[in-house]
């Protein structure tokens, strides 16, 4: 089988486990729904309990899925190579802790305690804690070089982090509500917020696209994709905007849900090589798959309570970047 060939049949594998994950998660619950009915009741909307359940309550959490899939598994493969770190993940430029601290600051001084008021903070700390990385590794010697990126981002997320347990130790209403959020979850979540955050993720998409030939350049060294007519400057700054809108809003939307943006781009990366026209659209499609399973999964394991999807995505997670690494032999 031929390289071409065989990523287009990841590609189209990628796209029917997508469409079975979304289908499962509107049928798959505490009350399981036939999906023969599922597609009545889409088709066909009424006032029965299974449409009330499929267009009220599981199709906003599978559309947020795949808001938070895609962004975060993109975000991932664009900070891995920025920085040229095999380990980076939303959380290395600082961008999942500045959300955070947007949240935190939104329940602890504004007293704003709805998942649709957060998601703006979240927004707005994803995006300063962004520029504030960048603006620290500009100003260094060699400018935003990846090891400087990468120090930056942690310095920021350590200071970030500080703040936030100081505020939540002193404040035992915000810790309340803050634990929520945080472990990472899409239950509860609506139209409204699904659509507040997708102009975000489409200009972070846009973006990517864009800029995916430089990162394939980025990705052999910095001397040489000067050598093969690419702005390294231009495609950090590109690069790294797509990957701090997308990471802010999927962070605002649904907490920081841990490991997507870390071992899918290794697994894409094993199926398709490391050219990023091809790991980006493999990299959303499985980050979809895996948000959407870890959602079914966490509903299903002990009913009638849920485990957040961003605690099974931690558990499957850790084992699928094992196995990764020893199929790529690294």
């Amino acid at each position: 089988m031929s390289g071409y060939v065989k990523r287009g049949f990841v590609v189209i594998l990628g796209a029917v486990l997508l469409g079975v994950a979304a289908v499962a998660s509107l049928a798959i619950g505490s009350k399981a729904i036939p999906v023969h009915e599922v597609f009545d009741v889409l088709l066909h909307p009424s006032a029965s309990e299974a449409s009330v359940i499929v267009w009220d309550m599981r199709l906003p959490r599978t559309l947020a899925g795949i808001e938070v899939g895609l962004a975060l598994a993109i975000a991932g493969a664009m900070m891995q190579t920025l920085t040229r770190n095999p380990i980076a993940e939303p959380r290395i430029l600082g961008i999942s802790a500045g959300a955070s601290t947007g949240v935190v600051v939104a329940i602890a001084m504004f007293g704003i305690s709805t998942l649709a008021g957060w998601i703006w903070f979240g927004l707005l700390g994803a995006a300063l804690a962004g520029l504030l990385v960048f603006g620290i590794a500009a100003r260094s010697r060699d400018g935003a070089h990846p090891v400087n990126l990468a120090l930056a981002g942690a310095a920021v997320d350590a200071g970030l982090g500080s703040l936030i347990y100081g505020l939540l130790s002193i404040d035992a209403a915000t810790f309340d509500q803050f634990r929520f959020w945080v472990v990472g979850s899409l239950a509860g979540r609506t139209p409204q917020m699904a659509l507040q955050v997708a102009p975000f993720i489409a200009v972070g998409l846009v973006l990517a696209v864009f800029v995916a030939r430089g990162l394939d350049a980025l990705a052999l060294g910095d001397d040489m994709a000067r050598g093969l007519g690419q702005s390294v400057a231009r495609v950090r700054i590109i690069g790294g905007t797509a990957a701090v809108l997308l990471t802010g809003a999927a962070v605002a939307l649904a907490g920081p849900i841990a490991f997507v943006g870390l071992a899918v781009p290794h697994a894409a990366r094993a199926l398709v090589g490391t050219g990023h026209r091809w790991v980006l659209p493999v990299s959303a499609l499985f980050g979809v798959v895996m948000v959407l399973s870890a959602d079914i999964l966490g509903r299903v394991l002990f009913p009638p309570g849920e485990v957040p999807a961003g605690v099974i995505t931690a558990l499957v997670g850790a084992p699928v970047l094992l196995w990764t690494v020893l199929r790529s032999g690294k």
